[in-house]
């Protein structure tokens, strides 16, 4: 699996673009419907769903292919589900936005440990997960203290989850390069 996201560390990058993204557009367009904001959230996790999915296909085997896998189905249904139902009133949206946050937060969590022994300083993948289901409770707990409070509590959350994220991709980047020039010496020793 480490091996696998070495390889992808792009993909992980790119899901984190595309929440710092979608984060951004909340905050510049405060006033934001919530038909609009649907439309968007409903997007942005169909498109973390598939990259997610598509990491789990070309994976390696194990737990953590499967937590991925089922993450994106999640992040796909949902996705689906704010897409072809846009009429969804806000207080359904944040239900289904903390449903999906925690959930997802709580399967890379459990990533994060699985890969423990393979990546140092998993830590970082783990607290994107934390950061995920605290903003999942919060939601739950505070569900409408009204919708620009919700709107930019939902670009915070997005813009954290993102950067969290795209550090992550740029230390597997980093390990990948560190990794692939000490096989190169091993390589050129033994010859």
């Amino acid at each position: 699996m480490f091996d696998l996201m070495t390889r992808h560390w792009w993909v992980l990058a790119l899901r984190g673009a595309f929440a710092v993204l979608f984060g951004i557009v909340a905050w510049v367009w405060p006033g934001i419907t919530v038909l609009v904001l649907v439309v968007l959230f409903g997007a942005f996790a169909l498109v973390d769903g598939l990259i997610a999915v598509m990491m789990a296909v070309r994976g390696a085997s194990g737990a953590p292919r499967g937590l991925l896998a089922l993450a994106g189905a999640a992040g796909i249904a949902l996705g689906v589900a704010a897409l072809g139902w846009p009429g969804i009133t806000a207080f359904v949206l944040l239900m289904l936005i903390a449903a999906w946050a925690i959930a997802t937060g709580v399967l890379e969590i459990v990533a994060a440990i699985a890969l423990r022994k393979e990546l140092q300083g998993e830590w970082a993948y783990a607290l994107t997960g934390a950061i995920s289901v605290l903003f999942g409770i919060l939601l739950l707990v505070w569900p409408v203290s009204g919708a620009l409070a919700v709107v930019w509590l939902i670009g915070l959350f997005s813009i954290m989850f993102g950067a969290v994220m795209a550090g992550v991709a740029f230390r597997l980047r980093r390990l990948a390069r560190t990794a692939g020039r000490e096989r190169g010496m091993g390589a050129a020793a033994q010859h």
